[in-house]
């Protein structure tokens, strides 16, 4: 028999991705007296979608800190969540600042994007429902960015399934674990792909540091193959991806993980939150 290979696609999710499992976990252990004041997150999108959602729902003050680059789709979809958006910071390394600023000038409680030990759990909900849902599963190729997702999925899978394989994807253009491996500890780098939800400035200290031990192998793919992979996703899967929730399929499509003796292996599909303009420019881009 062949390799089955499945796909878990968080596109589903209320906002689009995986990022409401860390941020209820985070938010429903908050104490009274921190609901009431409220709640900050720093985010190119998807994060602060799913802090503004999930604030809204447990009726939490909530303010995003993101800038003027971001995609408009993510920052109306926040807006429209009740979030007051904050757009004062320049980019991303601006609005990390901006966030602690506020936080501590209004009494704020920061909602970390991904290392944070309650986000972590969260995440970590996602590698539980791909154990119960597939038992052969032997093989997991999770996006990795700031780290949370990846480390979540590797401690649940591990845990329950030490012989099963970790593989990390991340893009080329920003290889925040593969310098961080390369390094021996986190270390800044430059964000230039069009995966924007995979564009934390470095992986989280926490992240790394439970994380590294735990996978396998961490490959990257280019843009051009996000793009290759996100028109296969349309096509073949019938699913409207994002290019961070490209990543992983990319990485199969394109031959960087070698899964011909796996028995089930399982693509984390991470998110769907794409404008349309920049969807149909990928989707009808020729000769990727």
């Amino acid at each position: 028999m062949g390799t089955t290979v499945l796909l878990k696609a968080e596109l589903f999710q209320r906002t689009g991705s995986f990022k409401t499992r860390g941020a209820f976990t985070k938010l429903l252990r908050l104490e009274p007296e921190e609901r009431s004041r409220g709640v900050v997150a720093v985010s190119s999108g998807n994060h602060a979608q799913a802090v503004a959602y999930c604030a809204q729902q447990l009726r939490i003050p909530c303010v995003t800190v993101m800038w003027p680059s971001v995609s408009p789709q993510k920052l109306a979809a926040t807006r429209a969540y009740g979030a007051t958006v904050d757009l004062e910071a320049a980019d991303g390394v601006e609005a990390i600042e901006r966030a602690a600023s506020l936080a501590d000038e209004q009494g704020l409680t920061l909602i970390p994007a991904y290392d944070d030990l309650d986000v972590i759990a969260g995440q970590g909900t996602l590698g539980l429902e791909i154990l119960d849902q597939e038992e052969r599963v032997d093989t997991v190729l999770v996006p990795v960015s700031g780290g949370g997702l990846l480390t979540g999925v590797a401690v649940s899978v591990k845990a329950a399934r030490p012989q099963a394989r970790i593989i990390a994807v991340e893009p080329e253009s920003s290889p925040a674990l593969t310098s961080a491996f390369a390094a021996g500890h986190p270390v800044y780098v430059r964000h230039d792909s069009i995966a924007d939800g995979l564009g934390a400035p470095e992986i989280g200290t926490l992240c790394f540091e439970v994380a590294a031990p735990l996978v396998d192998s961490v490959v990257t793919v280019t843009d051009e193959q996000i793009v290759v992979a996100m028109q296969w996703l349309f096509h073949y899967a019938k699913l409207a991806v994002e290019p961070a929730g490209a990543v992983t399929t990319a990485a199969l499509l394109a031959g960087k993980v070698d899964i011909r003796d796996a028995e089930a292996v399982v693509a984390v599909v991470s998110g769907g939150n794409v404008d349309l303009a920049h969807a149909a420019e990928y989707l009808t881009s020729p000769g990727r």
